[in-house]
């Protein structure tokens, strides 16, 4: 029972604001999310990354090792997703993102803090740098057909990643001042990221409920599969390996759809938009069974 009502408490609060969000998204279609998305990109989210690097007790070595599995996990996706849409008659190359890049951000990041705590932060947002990086690398390469280096540059969570490496590298100490201040952008960030979540969710529409269902089904069964073969392979315990099954398991990412809308086809686009609705429908029941289960094994 005690199990049950660790999971309550981890997911309710989640899906409660999400929900608070998509009922303002229902409630008023023209609700303007421009400071939210500008708050969240440019100061939040560099925030909350240096904020959970830096402060929750890991180190460069954690960090790396957990980036190469995240890296490792979404080349083994990449193959099942390249398949499953070349069988679907797919463009395999621009609608490959919301198949093989999670949101380890807006809902993986809170879920990890509600199941690990603090600990739980720093492994998380290790794994969540990697699709922040692929995002501006992998997802605009496979969406726009070539590579932009100044939409990377462009993109402050990047700086985000690079600072707090360094501090890493070198093993300083964050000063008090910039600590407490990060602490408060980044519990803040997290509302606001959940609360436009569930607002992108009310705006998004589905065209093909089938196919859509698959790709969706695929993403997050398959993810939690591939991030749980790894852990037994690498013979991975503790909440770290707890947190990368959590992460694996997540629905696919909002931000493919905004990197989509910006370079591809719209019949593109609205396939991303449609994976990116089922799969976090989805990931309504098939989060809670892997967090069920990192909480039960991985500790």
């Amino acid at each position: 029972m005690e199990l049950y009502l660790k999971l309550i408490d981890v997911l309710f609060p989640v899906f409660f604001i999400i929900g608070v969000g998509y009922f303002i998204g229902k409630k008023d279609p023209k609700f303007n999310t421009d400071f939210i998305t500008n708050f969240a990109g440019n100061v939040g989210t560099p925030a909350m990354i240096f904020y959970t690097i830096t402060t929750t007790g890991v180190t460069l070595a954690v960090f790396i090792e957990y980036f190469i599995y995240a890296l490792v996990i979404i080349g083994g996706f990449s193959i099942v997703g390249i398949l499953v849409l070349l069988i679907l008659k797919k463009d395999f190359i621009s609608e490959l993102p919301p198949l093989i890049l999670p949101n380890t951000g807006n809902m993986g990041i809170p879920i990890c803090l509600f199941a690990y705590g603090t600990a739980g932060l720093g492994v998380a947002s290790a794994i969540a740098s990697v699709i922040i990086l692929l995002h501006f690398t992998l997802g605009v390469l496979l969406a726009k057909k070539n590579f932009s280096f100044n939409i990377l540059i462009k993109n402050m969570p990047i700086y985000g990643i690079i600072v707090s490496v360094i501090f890493l590298y070198f093993e300083w100490e964050v000063p008090g001042y910039v600590e407490n201040t990060t602490f408060l952008l980044t519990y803040a960030t997290i509302f606001l990221i959940l609360m436009s979540l569930g607002i992108a969710l009310s705006r998004l529409k589905v065209v093909s409920w089938i196919d859509a269902s698959i790709l969706g089904a695929l993403r997050v069964i398959i993810g939690p599969i591939i991030g749980y073969a790894l852990i037994k392979y690498l013979s991975l315990d503790g909440f770290k390996a707890g947190v990368l099954l959590i992460q694996s398991a997540m629905p696919s990412a909002v931000l493919t759809y905004l990197v989509g809308s910006m370079y591809s086809k719209r019949r593109v686009v609205d396939s991303i938009a449609s994976v990116i609705v089922t799969s976090t429908l989805l990931s309504f029941i098939t989060v809670p069974i892997v967090v069920y289960l990192s909480l039960r094994y991985f500790q």
